[in-house]
């Protein structure tokens, strides 16, 4: 898959909670979790049904030729290769630069910029839509707060926000994800939708699944999906 997904773990969820088994030591910064998993990631990932639902579900809202926003872009799929490939102005930001550099291979018609977006300037009303699947599960809950509403802020209104978790109650949980360690943060179901809709945005949509990675260390984990337009 191209984006960031999971709190995954070697083991079994803790407290039937879905939380990850705890991990020695402190998790790793994003960029080089997921420059050392590159195309691996993908792999892992890509038979996420719901996931590729959702983008079906994006690609029948939007307008032709909208510029959209891919955060945690990772290597282009499928998210900025769906949009792309339908005629849309994509831009993918992602903090790795192994991922950044293999997504502009794969997707040759979307633009891909290696960054922290929480460091990046976003101009107010810029985008027709943003995508936020699974990219915010390495940054603290103070951070995802305050990106969710910079990223509502550079929609235009009406614009559609796309964002899509882990829905569990974890954080700065030291976890193992495929192989690496890493620290991740996340918020319960209904937290998540409600930071989303103090963020600016009306709900229009959910969707919940259970998805296992394709990776040996691959556990079930929950997913939450939300579809919603910026007021």
């Amino acid at each position: 898959m191209g984006e960031r997904q999971g709190l995954g773990d070697s083991g079994e969820p803790r407290d039937g909670q879905g939380l990850p088994d705890v991990a020695t030591g402190r998790g790793r910064p994003a960029a080089a979790v997921f420059d050392a998993l590159g195309a691996e990631y993908e792999r892992a990932f890509a038979a996420s049904a719901a996931h590729r639902e959702s983008l079906e579900r994006l690609l029948a809202d939007l307008a032709p030729g909208s510029r959209v926003l891919d955060v945690g872009s990772g290597t282009g799929r499928p998210t900025a290769q769906t949009l792309a490939a339908a005629g849309h102005r994509v831009l993918g930001v992602d903090v790795s630069p192994v991922m950044t550099a293999l997504a502009a291979r794969q997707v040759e018609t979307a633009e891909f910029r290696c960054a922290d977006v929480r460091e990046l300037l976003l101009p107010e009303s810029e985008f027709d839509a943003v995508c936020v699947y699974f990219s915010l599960l390495q940054m603290e809950r103070g951070e995802q707060r305050e990106l969710l509403e910079r990223l509502v802020r550079s929609l235009r209104p009406g614009g559609l926000l796309v964002a899509a978790t882990v829905p569990v109650d974890a954080a700065g949980v030291d976890a193992v994800f495929m192989g690496q360690p890493v620290r991740v943060s996340s918020f319960g179901a209904e937290e998540f939708t409600a930071l989303i809709t103090r963020a600016g945005v009306a709900v229009e949509w959910e969707h919940s699944a259970l998805f296992t990675p394709d990776h040996p260390a691959g556990a079930p984990e929950p997913h939450l999906f939300l579809h919603g337009r910026r007021h």
